[in-house]
């Protein structure tokens, strides 16, 4: 059985390199993403959101920092730092449901400061 651990690992792994599939294909068919703006409900409805952030954070002088990784159990909770060419990222978190090696809930918030 695949931990929350692997899964995490996975999720943050995929996103650093920019790989829409591989971060898409940690979500379970019907699992939920509570955005400020929205809940997502399934990898399809995540897939716009995911395809600019990949674009923002590809672009060349972008960093992000992993301030905090916690794992208990089925739960998971991030928080992260980051700037990129058009946002500062001042504080963001995450927190995960993983069940059955998918993610079935993860809740987003961030403090976001444009540039421009």
């Amino acid at each position: 059985m695949i931990s929350t651990q692997d899964v995490i690992d996975h999720h943050l792994q995929s996103f650093s390199q920019g790989d829409l599939q591989g971060i898409l294909a940690d979500y379970a068919p019907g699992a939920v993403l509570f955005t400020p703006e929205t809940p997502l409900r399934g990898p399809n409805a995540m897939r716009p959101l995911y395809h600019g952030l990949i674009r923002e954070v590809k672009a060349p002088g972008a960093k992000f920092t992993l301030q905090r990784q916690s794992v208990d159990g089925e739960y998971a909770y991030i928080v992260w730092t980051g700037e990129t060419a058009d946002n500062v990222y001042e504080l963001a978190t995450d927190t995960f449901v993983v069940r059955d090696g998918k993610i079935v809930a993860q809740s987003f918030a961030s403090k976001v400061t444009p540039k421009n």
